[in-house]
């Protein structure tokens, strides 16, 4: 379905920097059983949460390109227990805390939903992007990307058409396959933004 898509593009770019952002700048956030927990963790970690972050994020990225060039039978399995493994072998011997392992598996698999590799390629690059961004300035710079991203996808155009059509600009009646897919019987009319002359599909 099209909102699980969704969703996991957006775990698989903001899991990670909301990590770096709520570690680094808003304690507050957390309630405190869970900070206490997280602080716990981190007691022995020699690195900050960036550094943290972005090391196991390049393992795992590592992982994943040699998985890809492996058999096809054994390149998933590969890439998925060594990033275990060596996310296991990392906190015992205290180089990472087990969130960040909990936090790098869920943009693992969030990774995995990614309908093509060119759009895997796109979230990683937004990925680092937002993780710089929490690293230096928290949540507030991860707005500033957020806002960034949105204007640069509302200025685009493809063969004429917003990019982001028809969402921006608004057109309600296109709607029928954005977040969900509705019954190929209800899809009858061409979008407003394709300026055909045709009305009926």
């Amino acid at each position: 379905m099209l909102w699980i898509r969704f969703l996991a593009f957006l775990l698989a770019v903001f899991v990670p920097a909301l990590y770096i952002a709520v570690t680094s700048y808003h304690q507050g956030l957390l309630p405190p059983s869970l900070l206490i927990s997280i602080s716990a963790q981190r007691e022995g970690v020699p690195f900050p949460s960036f550094v943290e972050a972005f090391m196991m994020m390049t393992i795992f990225e590592v992982l994943r390109e040699a998985g890809l060039r492996m058999p096809r039978v054994a390149g998933q399995a590969i890439s998925i227990v060594g990033a275990l493994v060596l996310g296991e072998a990392a906190v015992t011997a205290g180089l990472v805390s087990a969130a960040m392992v909990i936090v790098v598996a869920i943009t693992a698999i969030a990774h995995f939903v990614a309908p093509f590799y060119n759009f895997g390629i796109t979230q990683r690059f937004l990925q680092y992007f937002y993780m710089i961004l929490a690293a230096v300035s928290g949540g507030f710079g991860i707005l500033c990307g957020v806002l960034f991203t949105l204007i640069h996808l509302a200025s685009l155009r493809s063969f004429g058409v917003p990019y982001l059509a028809p969402v921006a600009p608004t057109f309600v009646s296109d709607w029928k396959d954005v977040l969900l897919r509705v019954p190929r019987p209800w899809m009858t009319t061409f979008p407003r933004m394709n300026k055909t002359k045709r009305k009926k599909r």
